[in-house]
């Protein structure tokens, strides 16, 4: 493993582990325990032992709980997760009979990205806070509810310059991470991309495909590739660099492709300047095969 990565692996522990209250704390039912799963209480193992504690009539419920709330104090279970706006439970916790539940878990929760980000600049590339890089120049970013969003950097837009197309893996289908999961077009050429984590596939942003160019435009917000689902997320991160890390490797991938250039065109300006959108398109002597098989690894 790159030793960068492996520095940042105390970091990337840090941030799974941020304070997040878990909603039987919420309940009232415990006074101290906070969330280490994202709220993917499907499969969290704490959440299905105090489901059998309460079975045994050794617990109250999250949900009895909450029921001896005035009605309009009785918040619904996505706010209590913060995977949605505030909104009062209109079905007093019965979640099963709930239309918004249904569309929430079908629709909404994963085909929601980033509104807003704060962005790092690193010689005129953009790396946002608290995600996920591999060095394929792929991201990954965890969500509420289990889901792990993947998308392409802003790297590898600004290099290869804008797409035409997309081939996308299925609903359904099954990623390795460091494997290629999914594919780019450009004319003539195409490069396959390899996944940053493991896991199956959620849902995929449908404006990918009507807006091939929105990827490279918004890479880290509206133009998310798709989403994955992965039952230990903390281990689907684990290889994978946090911010302090990704910021050095992106230096050092700047430097080898600015090395690149010179080889090419000839000595770049001193006065600090930084590289243009779409290096390929200006210097196709650069060659597409290289460049993906030096920044992509494919």
């Amino acid at each position: 493993m790159n030793p960068t990565k492996q520095n940042n692996q105390a970091q990337q522990a840090g941030t799974l582990n941020e304070n997040r209250p878990c909603i039987w704390m919420q309940s009232g039912v415990l006074s101290k325990k906070y969330c280490t799963s994202h709220y993917d209480c499907a499969t969290c193992r704490y959440d299905a032992a105090m489901g059998a504690q309460v079975a045994a009539g050794r617990h109250l419920s999250w949900q009895d709980a909450l029921r001896r709330k005035e009605s309009f104090s009785r918040t619904c279970r996505h706010a209590l997760t913060y995977r949605s706006a505030v909104r009062t439970c209109p079905l007093n916790y019965n979640c099963f009979k709930c239309e918004f539940d249904q569309l929430f878990e079908d629709t909404l929760s994963p085909g929601t990205g980033h509104a807003s980000l704060e962005m790092m600049d690193v010689k005129g590339f953009k790396l946002p806070s608290d995600f996920y890089f591999h060095d394929g120049h792929t991201w990954a970013t965890l969500e509420n509810g289990g889901f792990i969003r993947v998308g392409m950097d802003d790297f590898a837009f600004k290099v290869l310059g804008q797409p035409d197309g997309f081939d996308l893996p299925l609903t359904g289908q099954e990623l390795n991470s460091g494997t290629p999961g999914w594919g780019m077009r450009r004319g003539k050429h195409s490069a396959d991309v390899r996944s940053p984590v493991d896991g199956v596939i959620t849902a995929v942003n449908p404006a990918v495909y009507t807006s091939p160019d929105l990827p490279g435009k918004m890479p880290y917000q509206d133009g998310w590739l798709f989403t994955v689902h992965n039952r230990d997320i903390k281990a689907a991160v684990k290889g994978l660099m946090g911010d302090a890390s990704s910021q050095a490797w992106m230096d050092s991938e700047v430097a080898a492709l600015e090395e690149m250039i010179e080889h090419v065109a000839g000595p770049l300006s001193a006065d600090g300047g930084v590289l243009t959108r779409d290096v390929y398109g200006h210097l196709p002597g650069l060659g597409w095969e290289n460049l993906t098989r030096i920044f992509l690894g494919t």
